[in-house]
């Protein structure tokens, strides 16, 4: 994925929101405190999953609506979200009217230790009755929600959630698709929101305006960023790979617990 703009608001000395375009490479020229640290840091916030200081909501603005919003672009193909079978973004309605990801978190700036309280995606999504709710819904809730519909689910893997949620959208046909937040961080969607996470950008904040050692966080990170571009790669391969542990474990456990009671 590729970072392709930025919108922060409440956040410092932004109250109003504020938009920033990123190219190959992006310079920020301002005077001192116009706010171009809070512009890294906000990315650094989002990014590397970090939250804000107490201080950080905007004095004049609504604390509790400190948001901070990436788009990408250069999506992938294909992703590994809520189980270890593949599907796509645009294939789960996940997309903007721009065809890219559009995520929103939003902070509890009120607290004394602020953290994310939301997480969105802004994506043409089906608003149909049956169909908008699909990613929140787990293997089981989405078996019973094609049973309601008496989908004939024989020619799918029913253990596989974007074969069923696919199944489900077909039948209903009609979706309504418009633009909708599509909460990722309740229910099933967690697990959405987890698998998009290893698709992001790695990120590395490096503070020039004072003396470092190479015991500071920033000199520390560039290992730590590699190591996690590196796995963010194998991703799909390590989640296949527990999956097929975690079903080997328990063909072992069946058998044993058969033997005992035979």
């Amino acid at each position: 994925m590729k970072l392709t703009s930025l919108r922060i608001r409440n956040l410092r000395c932004y109250k109003d929101e504020i938009n920033i375009d990123f190219e190959e490479i992006t310079a920020l020229i301002g005077r001192n405190d116009a706010g171009k640290s809070t512009i890294m840091d906000a990315l650094d916030i989002f990014l590397n999953e970090s939250n804000p200081d107490k201080h950080d909501a905007c004095k004049s603005g609504d604390p509790k609506d400190l948001a901070i919003i990436c788009v990408f672009s250069d999506l992938p193909d294909e992703v590994v979200i809520d189980d270890t079978n593949p599907t796509s973004l645009s294939d789960e309605y996940l997309l903007n009217n721009d065809g890219n990801l559009e995520i929103h978190k939003i902070y509890s700036g009120q607290l004394i230790n602020p953290k994310c309280s939301s997480v969105y995606a802004l994506a043409l999504h089906p608003s149909s009755e049956g169909a908008s709710d699909l990613l929140q819904l787990k293997n089981s809730d989405l078996k019973k929600r094609a049973k309601g519909f008496d989908i004939d689910l024989s020619d799918i893997d029913q253990k596989v959630n974007a074969q069923l949620r696919r199944k489900i959208r077909e039948h209903i046909g009609e979706l309504h698709v418009e633009p909708s937040l599509i909460p990722l961080n309740e229910d099933n969607a967690k697990k959405i929101w987890e698998g998009l996470k290893a698709y992001m950008p790695a990120f590395a904040l490096f503070k020039s305006d004072r003396l470092s050692s190479d015991q500071d966080p920033e000199a520390q990170d560039p290992l730590k960023a590699a190591i996690k571009e590196a796995l963010k790669e194998k991703e799909a391969e390590l989640s296949a790979i527990s999956k097929h542990v975690e079903e080997e474990v328990k063909k072992i456990a069946q058998k044993t617990l058969a033997w005992i009671f035979t």
